[in-house]
């Protein structure tokens, strides 16, 4: 579904951000990716929803391939994916419903659908009763559920979360990973971005780890490796 082949990223000013990475994320799989701050998580993700192309190699996302994608078609692109991040990117003089109706009429959704439409994500992120709040008169944990649901909006295959528990309390930071480990169990595949090793511990998903722009662990390779001795 996602590969990343012999990927390097290389940026004029800081140089080299990812370096000859290559892993392979199947249809439905739920992956932390984890390292220590400038270790290169975020812009392996931006690789993904290609905000960054590689300077070298390949990403191929569902098919679609970062040597042969048009800049025009990028948005295309997007639309089959959510978008997360740490700093929530809600919209101050919107209520929640606005919000989230303003990410369905941007990409064309019928008029009609659009309410209907609304009022499901809500109900799925546990937020029915904020409709109409504004996002200042929210929490964290709830800017965070407005945000999700937002990038919920066109049922993609694939969620990308940079660090979508960043700014929350331990309390609030349960939520949102639970709601995300429904979202994963729904169908939908799981990227996220943290430093949260204690998050980490008490699952058994995925954890690639990143250092210096490298891949230096992978949990899916050592539990293979263990299965062929």
């Amino acid at each position: 579904m996602i590969r990343f082949t012999n990927v390097t990223k290389e940026y004029p000013r800081t140089g080299t951000a990812l370096a000859n990475v290559t892993l392979h994320v199947a249809k439905g799989e739920f992956v932390f990716f984890t390292g220590p701050s400038g270790a290169g998580k975020s812009t392996l993700l931006k690789l993904v929803y290609m905000e960054e192309r590689p300077t070298h190699g390949e990403v191929r996302v569902g098919g679609t391939s970062s040597k042969s994608l048009a800049r025009s078609d990028v948005a295309k692109l997007r639309r089959k994916l959510g978008i997360v991040f740490q700093d929530f990117r809600l919209l101050d003089d919107r209520d929640v419903y606005a919000n989230i109706a303003f990410a369905l009429e941007v990409i064309g959704a019928p008029r009609g659908a659009i309410p209907s439409k609304v009022g499901r994500l809500l109900e799925r992120v546990g937020l029915a009763s904020k409709a109409a709040a504004r996002p200042r008169e929210l929490s964290g944990g709830e800017q965070q559920r407005v945000a999700i649901a937002r990038a919920l909006v066109n049922d993609p295959f694939v969620l990308v979360a940079d660090e979508p528990t960043g700014n929350l309390d331990d309390r609030a930071m349960r939520g949102i990973f639970q709601l995300l480990r429904e979202i994963n169990a729904a169908g939908t595949a799981v990227l996220m971005a943290t430093h949260n090793l204690d998050l980490i511990r008490r699952s058994d998903y995925r954890t690639v780890e990143i250092n210096r722009g490298q891949v230096v662990y992978d949990s899916k390779e050592m539990v293979a490796a263990v299965g062929g001795l």
